[in-house]
């Protein structure tokens, strides 16, 4: 059925929207306890792996975000969607590392920066 495919394809791609860089305000709610679960899950094995499973999670998370947002799309649009190739993860993979690099240049050129505390007497 066509409004079953869909659907799905449409839930699949929000769960995706959800997950990818692109809706950045919801990093605090679902990318980064997610991350944090499997950084946990990581240093239980190898406690010093925290830190750099924290990152490689959230870049997971960011990643599956753009592979979901993908299929769901073919799935609404295409009866038989072609299969997720080695390239369409490379461009995701690609995507997420220039997201990540952006943000980075952002905060080293000073443009995203910390909110300024509340200071007495000011």
């Amino acid at each position: 059925m066509a409004w079953k495919r869909k659907v799905t394809g449409g839930a699949l791609a929000l769960i995706g929207f959800m997950l990818s860089p692109l809706s950045w305000w919801n990093d605090l709610f679902v990318n980064v306890p997610l991350a944090l679960a499997f950084a946990w899950l990581v240093s239980w094995f190898y406690r010093p792996a925290f830190g750099a499973s924290l990152v490689i999670g959230y870049w997971l998370t960011n990643i599956l975000g753009f592979i979901l947002m993908h299929k769901g799309a073919q799935k609404i649009v295409s009866e038989t969607p072609p299969r997720y190739s080695r390239r369409h993860l490379l461009r995701d993979l690609g995507i997420s590392l220039l997201y990540t690099a952006l943000i980075v240049a952002l905060v080293k050129l000073g443009i995203l920066q910390p909110i300024q505390g509340y200071s007495k007497g000011h």
